[in-house]
């Protein structure tokens, strides 16, 4: 088993423990000499606090300290996937279904394409099928994927900030009307 795959194995368990989701698990030569740069990526429901990113990597800290499968010395990182989180798992393109995402291939795909950005629209077994901006739905085998990532449709993003904002500026108005007319009792 590989140094990676004992990191995931101890920080599976670790986010289990945290009721967080174990989304990726990455290592990386740091600057230091020998240093290595472990970057543990969560996620939940709603999204991931500072308080739980500490709580697994104090957790996670402790546990790789005592079982010490890195050969030197590490920087331990635990964050949100963030926005535009990578995409790992099949079941990854199962839950985003309908998001809008990029991806790379490691081969052509279709009309000889490598690079694809549009919407996930489901998995069919072990393929994402994938409605591309330029070349429409294309059926992806998941094994062929070499790097995916969702994308912020900001378009969406501003639709949504403006309702808000209006909602707001409508609840603001009304409730400040009710004090304006219970002042003057």
């Amino acid at each position: 088993m590989s140094v990676e795959d004992r990191i995931r194995v101890v920080a599976e368990r670790a986010a289990i423990e945290r009721g967080v989701e174990l989304v990726h698990v990455e290592t990386a030569r740091g600057s230091g000499r020998g240093a290595v740069v472990v970057r543990i990526f969560i996620d939940k429901p709603g999204g991931v606090t500072h308080a739980d990113c500490a709580a697994v990597s104090t957790h996670l800290g402790t546990v790789l300290d005592v079982e010490d499968p890195l050969p030197d010395t590490y920087t331990l990182e635990v964050s949100s996937p963030g926005l535009e989180r990578g995409l790992y798992k099949l079941t990854d393109y199962e839950r985003f279904a309908g998001h809008p995402a990029k991806l790379r291939t490691d081969r052509a795909i279709g009309n000889n394409q490598r690079n694809f950005r549009g919407r996930i629209i489901r998995t069919e077994g072990d393929a994402v099928v994938f409605d591309d901006r330029t070349s429409g739905e294309t059926s992806i085998p998941f094994d062929a994927i070499a790097k995916a990532n969702l994308e912020i449709d900001t378009e969406a993003e501003f639709r949504i900030a403006a309702e808000r904002l209006r909602r707001t500026s409508g609840q603001e108005s009304a409730s400040g009307g009710d004090e304006a007319a219970t002042d003057g009792i």
